[in-house]
């Protein structure tokens, strides 16, 4: 059997119980039984509601008989207000697990309705930030069941939720070990059906999760281990699953790199994220394409910090050029390859405030995990540059 080459079906745990396979939304009724539940709550995204992953999820759990209800009311960039009126439709329809499903938006949306459905505490207070996840109450906490349908973000390994804070303009990232999903449904079917655009900038998504892990300098092994092989499989798989939508081992092979990248961040980001996160709160611009045009510029700047990393990437993955600069050209052909902007006003991001981007940046939590020490100098240059 080829190295990357999954069994038809596979049950694996790490962190969480993962299902994956062809058709494995079949089995998502016995999996809610499994938990003790009988009155899902499905969240999922506004533009997602009605197309077929969703609706098979719905039919799938009407058909085994439990009492099923829907929320979709989640903004790409998900809301604070998308989570308390998430939580409102689960306390008022006395749901007892939720089911999330989607992209990276749906599922952290859905990870942080079924937290903060058993607090008493506002979710500000969970931000990512020293001991704040401490004040969160455990007792009795809600289960959830997460099916992602992009190979993006891996949320559904994750713990932690990127919420929209309204009034600050500011992404926040909720943390907490219990916001981990119970299950996760790899199933490569319901992904089939994502725009070749998307499938493009949520695999490159992906590929800065696992590249800023390995570029981290903290120590961490095994996260860095998970993330060369995450780069392996995304070199290989993202431009297939890209060009030939239909093609499930692609779907499947992005479908477990993104959650491989998911599992290695936990060993830090770095100036892709930090500058991404208020991009994207100031302008509700796509997180996976601004980490997309901002990489080989963070990469480039990163380079004298990790440039032995960069050699061992360039040979894991057999890049023609064993050396730093042939990750960067690697990016670089990577993106014209899947029709990806060289900049931002690319993707229409333009008027940018650059002085308050670079305050929010250096203030980011993924800031601390850059390989170079970022200043109001630099994160200035490395957003010029990408603008």
């Amino acid at each position: 059997m080829p190295i990357d080459t999954p069994a038809v079906t596979s049950n694996w745990s790490f962190p969480t119980a993962v299902r994956f396979g062809n058709g494995r939304i079949a089995g998502l009724g016995d999996m809610v039984r499994e938990l003790g539940a009988s009155r899902p709550l499905v969240v999922t995204d506004a533009g997602l509601k009605d197309l077929y992953p969703v609706q098979r999820t719905l039919d799938t759990l009407k058909s085994a008989g439990l009492a099923a209800e829907l929320y979709s009311n989640v903004k790409p960039n998900p809301t604070g207000g998308n989570v308390t009126d998430g939580v409102d439709a689960f306390r008022a329809g006395n749901h007892d697990l939720v089911v999330a499903i989607g992209g990276g938006s749906a599922l952290d949306a859905a990870k942080a309705i079924a937290f903060m459905a058993r607090q008493t505490i506002p979710m500000w207070e969970l931000e990512d930030i020293g001991d704040n996840w401490k004040r969160a109450n455990t007792v009795g906490l809600v289960p959830v069941i997460a099916i992602p349908t992009t190979a993006g973000t891996g949320s559904e390994l994750g713990r932690s939720s990127v919420i929209t804070h309204e009034i600050e303009k500011r992404k926040v990232i909720v943390f907490h070990p219990r916001m981990m999903p119970d299950i996760v449904i790899m199933d490569p079917e319901l992904t089939t059906g994502l725009p070749a655009h998307i499938t493009a900038a949520t695999g490159m998504d992906a590929l800065s999760h696992a590249l800023e892990a390995l570029s981290a300098p903290s120590f961490h092994p095994m996260a860095e281990g998970i993330a060369l092989n995450a780069l392996r499989l995304i070199r290989k798989w993202l431009p297939v699953a890209t060009h030939d939508g239909g093609n499930l081992e692609a779907r499947g092979q992005m479908l477990i790199a993104s959650g491989m990248g998911c599992v290695a961040l936990q060993k830090g980001l770095g100036a892709i994220h930090a500058l991404a996160h208020p991009l994207g709160a100031l302008h509700d611009a796509h997180h996976g394409l601004l980490n997309a045009v901002l990489m080989p510029y963070v990469v480039e700047f990163n380079t004298p910090a990790i440039a032995d990393k960069l050699e061992l990437l360039a040979r894991v993955i057999d890049l023609p050029r064993k050396d730093a600069q042939g990750v960067v050209d690697w990016i670089i052909e990577l993106r014209r390859d899947l029709s990806i902007p060289e900049k931002l006003s690319g993707m229409g991001v333009v008027n940018v405030d650059i002085d308050r981007v670079a305050t929010m940046s250096l203030l980011d939590p993924c800031a601390g995990g850059n390989p170079v020490k970022l200043d109001e100098k630099n994160i200035r240059q490395l957003l010029s540059a990408a603008l």
